[in-house]
């Protein structure tokens, strides 16, 4: 029998073992010469020679050598390796230690795995909340091997303690085990943290539709939307050691779930090397998550739900549980220790419109002004609801807010100190602004309080010669009544405002606005604008109210006014009743008939249109357009619009007089000399004899009287445009129709009274223009 010389190790290894230990050692070299010499034959055979086996030499390695000697390896490669990855952290600063002053600046390995590695049982479990229908759930989880993750924990809902839901007591523990997540890396699903889903009870019907079946999951009418909230919160300067404990962030986070009415269904945790803590949590609704940076006291998180709690009274609570100041080391002085600063913003995220039968947006204050440009900041350094109700008719909020943009951070916070500085001597100037919204519309703010009021109030009435009778259609938060009480010759004001409740709270929170101390010392006045002898608050339809009173100019009763004030709604406000207030012909009549023969009208029509607008009859304000041109119908001689560009508004904001005679045009054109010797003689003075205006003046009434080139620009976009849009500016004379009629026209209006002395201008009749002077 012959063999290959390339043999068996095996049958080598062997053979020569029993030969070497029966001192054979002879036949094997013998043995081994003859295999070499067959190996240089490519097809030589090696015989048996009397049971010796000629071939190549071999060696016999048993199973549990070479399983030994890949253990040993492993051991010593991982040694060394631990060894030198701790040495090269250490050598490049990554190894913090913890000192005992309650702030990370160090930590070393072992203290590492004192302080981080906790055990499972440290962890506080989520709960339900006592009496809420939570779902059956299945759990699916992967997980991987990190090397900057020192720990890994899971923990799962636990409702053995909900008293209205009946759920299995008792927790298979090795499902949680595995579910909670091995590290390497196994998929679990369709389990229960409480067992098993009987694949015969897991899904009986695929008709039923279980998406919608718990209310507490809702967008606050009954569907389960595609939208949700977005709260994002970053907190500086908190405590080291609270962002580095798993177990207290943990704590929290679970403490926050329950006290914002959510449902935590699990929450998985790492404590993160050499550094640090990420917690990711699933929510019911939607999810938490966080992360932490102890050294430099910092943690961001991030709450997205889908229900229809509200998620603005959530940071009061995320403030008191994370934002946790860190306590003084040893001879610091606690006053020279920053308390946590917390950043925030909140935003409504997917689609309510289209999905939600009869969703209007205007009636979301979080889908307005406030949502926009306010919650939704996150680089504001100071944003606090001040107040947040509900009326009869409307939702108020009132914030402070500062805008890093327009006030400095650290001026505002030296101007709380008592350092000396000139912030500490003036800290009116720098401090936070306070805006007033209405269903989430911006109303009035503290900084623009007087450009806006003042804007509003005064040019109209130094334009009338003698008023003595003023309305005020809305103007709940008593800012426009209290610029109209300034003026000596006022005897009666009556302010006409539906909702009560704006007056109440602002009175409350807004107290600058209804505050006429200033004038308190004039007789029949008073500190609080409202407790005036002069003013008569009627808390009714200011609508109903005129055109019950005026809408029929024969049977009048009501003594007509010198001058009413229109502080309504905005024209683009996308509300029936912002419709009517602006394009209803029986109303509008109202007003006209409601004034006296030199009676004027003030109407602020919201903001002022860029250059680049369409015109506003095919734009988002035609209710604008509407309202100027009937007032034009019913009769108003002359109908001017100025801007004011510091009212605290998004935008350059607008407001609209008409005339009812001509003599009141001229006046409105008077020179800013002219205007100052009117307002000493008209405006009650302060105590100490100055003015209490701190706005208005003549250089002032001088840039209202030019009309704003956004006007003249989309008045020409009409889509019958106007023949003075047509001619050369340049041009000294241009004809126009004798059957037009000019009681507004923003482009004439701009460009004459641009070269002619005001006074000469004012005295052109619009209504019976022949030439265009120009």
């Amino acid at each position: 029998m012959c063999v290959n010389p390339r043999w068996s190790l095996r049958r080598w290894s062997s053979r020569a073992s029993k030969s070497v230990y029966g001192g054979e050692f002879d036949d094997i070299r013998k043995d081994v010469a003859a295999a070499a010499a067959a190996a240089s034959r490519e097809d030589a055979a090696v015989p048996y020679d009397d049971g010796h086996f000629v071939g190549r030499f071999s060696l016999r390695l048993t199973i549990k050598f070479i399983a030994a000697t890949i253990l040993l390896s492993t051991a010593a490669a991982f040694s060394i390796g631990c060894a030198a990855r701790i040495l090269l952290l250490s050598k490049f600063g990554y190894l913090p230690t913890l000192n005992h002053n309650d702030r990370i600046d160090h930590v070393d390995t072992t203290e590492v795995d004192a302080v981080l590695r906790l055990p499972y049982e440290n962890l506080p479990a989520p709960t339900v909340i006592p009496g809420k229908d939570v779902p059956f759930t299945t759990y699916t989880s992967k997980n991987f091997r990190a090397e900057g993750s020192a720990t890994s924990h899971t923990l799962h809902i636990d409702r053995r303690g909900a008293a209205a839901t009946e759920v299995t007591s008792k927790i298979n523990e090795d499902l949680v085990a595995t579910a909670s997540g091995s590290m390497g890396g196994d998929i679990i699903h369709n389990i229960s943290i409480f067992g098993t889903v009987p694949l015969d009870e897991e899904d009986d019907s695929e008709d039923e539709e279980h998406t919608n079946d718990y209310s507490h999951n809702d967008d606050s009418d009954g569907l389960h939307l595609p939208a949700g909230q977005h709260l994002l919160v970053d907190i500086k300067d908190a405590d080291s050691l609270f962002l580095n404990s798993e177990e207290r962030l943990a704590a929290a986070m679970v403490e926050l779930i329950s006290e914002s009415k959510l449902t935590l269904l699990s929450y998985h945790c790492h404590s993160l090397v050499p550094i640090g803590v990420s917690c990711a949590g699933v929510l019911l609704e939607s999810h938490v998550a966080f992360h932490t940076w102890p050294k430099e006291g910092v943690i961001t998180m991030d709450l997205f739900t889908c229900g229809g709690n509200p998620l603005i009274p959530v940071l009061s609570s995320i403030q008191q549980l994370f934002g946790i100041p860190r306590a003084p080391a040893e001879g610091e002085d606690e006053l020279d220790i920053p308390e946590p600063t917390m950043l925030w913003s909140h935003k409504l995220r997917g689609f309510r419109a289209g999905f939600a039968p009869g969703y209007d947006e205007t009636r979301n204050p979080l889908d307005q002004d406030l949502g926009r440009f306010v919650l939704g900041k996150l680089d504001f350094d100071v944003k606090e609801q001040i107040v947040s109700a509900k009326t009869a008719f409307q939702t108020v909020d009132v914030y402070d807010v500062m805008n890093p943009k327009t006030r400095n951070g650290g001026s505002y916070h030296r101007s709380l100190s008592n350092d000396g500085s000139f912030e500490s001597h003036h800290p009116e100037g720098f401090g936070p602004d306070r805006v007033l919204f209405l269903d989430g519309v911006i109303q009035s703010t503290l900084y623009g309080d007087a450009p806006y009021h003042e804007s509003i109030v005064h040019p109209a009435m130094i334009t009338h010669s003698n008023p003595k009778r003023v309305a005020i259609i809305g103007g709940g938060e008593g800012a426009t009544l209290r610029e109209v009480l300034k003026h000596s010759t006022v005897e009666e004001a009556v302010m006409i405002e539906i909702d009560e409740g704006v007056v109440d709270l602002s009175r409350e929170h807004l107290p600058q606005w209804q505050d006429c101390s200033s004038i308190a010392h004039h007789e029949k006045a008073a500190e609080w604008c409202f407790d005036d002898e002069r003013v008569n608050a009627r808390f009714e339809d200011a609508m109903a109210y005129f055109i019950d009173n005026f809408a029929n100019d024969a049977q009048q009763e009501e003594e007509a006014y010198d001058i009413v004030i229109m502080d309504a709604l905005d024209p683009n406000d996308d509300i029936e009743f912002a419709v009517y207030l602006y394009t209803s012909d029986v109303y509008i009549q109202s007003l006209y008939n409601a004034l006296a023969s030199d009676g004027i009208l003030v109407v602020q029509v919201g903001e002022v249109p860029d250059q680049s607008d369409p015109a506003d009859e095919t734009g988002r304000f035609s209710n604008r357009s509407t309202m100027i041109e009937k007032l034009d119908l019913v009769g108003f001689k002359s109908i001017h619009v100025y801007e004011e560009s510091h009212s605290g508004f998004n935008a350059p904001w607008s407001t609209l007089v008409a005339f009812r005679d001509i003599q009141s045009r001229e006046n409105w054109y008077r020179n800013s000399a002219e205007v100052e010797l009117q307002l000493q003689k008209r405006i009650l003075k302060t105590e100490s004899g100055g003015s209490p205006l701190r706005y208005f003046d003549g250089a002032t009434m001088s840039a209202y009287q030019v009309t704003p080139g956004g006007f003249a620009a989309v008045h020409c976009r009409q889509e019958d445009s106007p023949r003075e849009c047509k001619e050369s500016i340049g041009l000294v004379h241009a004809a126009v129709n004798e059957t037009e009629t000019y009681a507004y026209n923003p482009v004439m209006e701009r460009h004459a009274s641009n070269s002619l002395h005001s006074r000469e201008y004012a005295l052109l009749n619009f209504a019976s223009w022949k030439t265009t002077i120009f």
